[in-house]
Formats: C-alpha cells, sequence, structure tokens
C-alpha cells in the first residue's frame, strides 16, 4: 500500500509539473480506496442477495412462469406488484443473472406490454378530456391535435397487428406471446373518440377562416379537409356533431359564412 501510494505522489507531482493550464490535477489515494471499498461492498451485497434470497426469487419464478391474464388491467397490477418485490434486492439485473431459471423474457414482456397498456389509458384520458384552448396560439393547436392523432393511428396500427397476430410487438419475448388482443382497448373505441379531435380541429380552422384575413386561406382550409378526412377514414364515418362541424367548415371555405 505504501508502494502505490508513492507511485500515485510521484505522478501527482509530475502532473502537476507539466500542467499547461496551471490546475492541479492531483489523484487521491483515499478517494481511490474509499471507491474500491464501496465496490467491494456492492459485490458483497449481491452475493449476500444470491445466498440469501434464493427461495423468494423462486417464488417469483414460479409466479412469473404460471402467470396468465385475460386483461391487461391486471398485467398492470402484476408488473406493478412484481417490481414492488424486486425492489427489495440491491440490485436487480445483478442478482438474477445468477438464476438462470429466471423467466427473463416473459418478465420483460409483460413489463414492456403493462407499459404500453399505461400509455394507451394516458392517451385515451388525454383524448376524451381534450379541450381546445383558445388563447394557444393557432398553429400550436393544431400541431397538438395532429400529434394526439398521429399517436392514435400509431396505436391502431398496433393493435389491428395484436388482432392479426395475437401479439403485442416487443423487443425480444422469444417463444412468449405477449398479452393477447383480447386484453387490449377494442380499437372501435378508439374510433370514436377520434371525432373529438376531428371537431377540434375543423371548428378551430373554421374559426381562423371566418375571423382572420389571411392570404394562405385555400392552404388553410385544404389543411383542415384534409384532417377531416384522415380521421373520416380512420374512424369509418362521421357522427352528427362532426358532419355538423365539417359543414361549417365547407360553407367558411365556400364564402357562406365569410365575415
Amino acid at each position: 500500500m505504501e508502494f502505490y501510494r508513492l507511485l500515485t505522489k510521484r505522478d501527482s507531482q509530475k502532473e502537476n509539473k507539466t500542467s499547461p493550464t496551471g490546475t492541479p490535477a492531483t489523484i487521491n489515494p483515499r478517494n481511490m480506496i474509499g471507491e474500491i471499498e464501496n465496490r467491494s461492498t456492492y459485490v458483497l451485497a449481491i452475493k449476500s442477495d444470491v445466498e440469501t434470497q434464493g427461495e423468494f426469487i423462486n417464488s417469483l419464478i414460479r409466479a412469473v412462469e404460471t402467470a396468465e391474464f385475460t386483461d391487461m388491467s391486471d398485467v398492470e397490477a402484476f408488473i406493478k406488484w412484481l417490481d414492488g418485490e424486486l425492489s427489495c434486492l440491491v440490485d436487480e439485473r445483478a442478482v438474477l443473472k445468477h438464476f438462470p431459471q429466471w423467466p427473463e423474457k416473459k418478465a420483460d414482456a409483460l413489463r414492456e406490454a403493462a407499459f404500453s397498456y399505461r400509455d394507451l389509458k394516458n392517451l385515451e384520458s388525454e383524448v376524451s378530456s381534450f379541450k381546445d384552448n383558445p388563447k394557444q396560439l393557432f398553429i400550436q393547436s393544431l400541431r397538438r391535435i395532429q400529434a394526439l392523432q398521429d399517436r392514435r393511428a400509431y396505436w391502431k396500427e398496433v393493435l389491428t397487428t395484436l388482432k392479426e397476430q395475437g401479439t403485442v410487438p416487443a423487443r425480444d419475448t422469444g417463444n412468449y406471446t405477449s398479452p393477447g388482443n383480447g386484453c387490449w382497448t377494442p380499437v372501435s373505441s378508439m374510433k370514436l373518440s377520434s371525432l373529438t379531435l376531428a371537431k377540434a380541429y375543423m371548428r378551430r380552422v373554421t374559426k381562423e377562416l371566418k375571423y382572420n384575413e389571411s392570404s394562405q386561406e385555400q392552404d388553410l382550409l385544404l389543411q383542415g379537409v384534409r384532417f377531416a378526412f384522415r380521421v373520416h377514414q380512420f374512424a369509418g364515418g362521421f357522427d352528427a356533431e362532426t358532419k355538423h362541424a365539417f359543414e361549417e367548415l365547407r360553407n367558411v371555405g365556400t364564402g357562406q359564412q365569410k365575415q
């Protein structure tokens, strides 16, 4: 140890002499020793978990291996429980790699499915409660609505694939099939709630065309109609309220309500 300290001291003195900035670039042996000790403590903690938590981990292995679900809310609850149980380990990945029977691919697939389900629920909640803010700039408002619809279009594609294949896209699920399409929000409900976005978009464009002079009126009209068409295709049609919003947009576009 004394020899090591002597070497590091010489190296520090050498760097101090040659440093072009004049800033000492010292190495504190005590810090390095402390880091080594901390690392050793970490390794020992992992070893302790491996040796003492075997029965507990084996019970989790059985829980994951036998887990079957018919509803995504149950998957979400299971993963929340599983992550809570694993949080008692000093390092989940480092400990579990010592248990080759741990069903890592299935656990990861379930975790990814639960994360995706939460994302979908948040999106549905955001869309269903969406209200356009009249104080928000016109372009920002349209971009916000467009971003929501783009996310919905992505999820429609995911759920359609799920319906056809009976799987959830995942990074590496191996031979494990993620929770099937029966667990997920039906595509039909997503289609209907998209009409909320279509109405908000068309009404915002209608208001802009009706009350604000612009040299790009034709472009704005086309933008509104294009968005309406996309949602019409996505949802498979309009309800009465959305049809009314489209009629208002068309009337303003043809000059019938221009003020």
